[in-house]
């Protein structure tokens, strides 16, 4: 049975993981996600989420 879950609150776990772990430090975690909202407010932003939802059907396709 899989468990629904967005890709937000996956990378979310992801990046507190690794801060966590010491593998990401807070000052490049934090800059890669103010990156990430600002890339979200462009043009590009359908397109990432194309991509995001076709690499997550591809997934779940195994």
């Amino acid at each position: 049975m899989a468990l629904p879950i967005s890709a937000a609150v996956l990378l979310g776990i992801i990046v507190v993981v690794l801060v966590k772990g010491g593998y990401v430090r807070i000052g490049p975690a934090l800059t890669c996600t103010l990156f990430g909202f600002t890339l979200a407010a462009t043009g590009m932003a359908p397109a990432i989420n194309n991509g995001l939802t076709s690499l997550a059907g591809l997934i779940s396709s195994f």
